[in-house]
């Protein structure tokens, strides 16, 4: 047995919303892991964020507090450039060792797009990777992917604590019907979005500031 694992979940976090923290507590709590919320600096296949860098760690780190299970990792956006996943599960494993077990946290659509990512087959050498699910919801995976998702399969989250990295799980989590983008818009339009996200994040007027418009 290696341990508990180390898990990231990477995002814009543009900004924080209860769905984001539903779905890494619901994570942490089926791994047995320490969840990462790690911002990324420039996401690769996303617009730029609206807030800032300092900003959108200052929300999650309101978010978070009080939670040791869940943590802000900011390495995404202490290096320059585009924020590849690889790089980040490089730097990881540098960091805490080859014996260390490292958990990808991805969506079932962001699984499925996996061909489409740098360097995406070194990705299953340096980290198990588990597929966060709906009920209902299914993403059509290529031939590609196959060939390198099946064989690894893990039939529980037992098997991640064995082994550093390697093999793929699925995990149901709870559907919070809840966007980044949904957010944005309700503050742009003077509403408030109570409910949505932290109430860290409505205690104080300023936080949000970024996505509320000006004028």
């Amino acid at each position: 047995m290696n341990g508990r694992p180390i898990a990231i979940l990477g995002g814009t976090f543009d900004p924080v919303h209860n769905g984001h923290l539903r779905v890494a507590w619901e994570a942490a709590e089926t791994l047995d892991a320490q969840v990462r919320l790690m911002p990324a600096h420039v996401p690769p296949h996303k617009p730029a964020p609206l807030a800032t860098a300092t900003q959108r760690v200052d929300m999650l780190e309101r978010a978070l507090a009080g939670q040791p299970r869940l943590v802000v990792d900011t390495r995404e956006l202490r290096r320059e450039g585009a924020s590849y996943t690889v790089d980040t599960l490089r730097g990881l494993r540098a960091e805490f060792g080859e014996a260390q077990p490292l958990v990808l946290l991805v969506g079932a659509d962001a699984f499925g797009s996996l061909p489409t990512w740098r360097e995406w087959r070194q990705l299953f050498r340096l980290a198990h990777i588990v597929m966060l699910t709906r009920p209902g919801r299914t993403e059509p995976w290529s031939g590609e992917l196959i060939g390198e998702a099946v064989p690894r399969r893990a039939r529980s989250p037992r098997e991640l604590q064995a082994v550093p990295a390697g093999k793929v799980l699925s995990i149901p989590v709870t559907p919070l019907d809840i966007s980044a983008s949904q957010v944005r818009a309700l503050l742009a339009a003077g509403r408030e979005p109570r409910w949505l996200v932290p109430e860290a994040l409505l205690a104080d007027p300023a936080i949000l500031a970024p996505y509320r418009r000006k004028g």
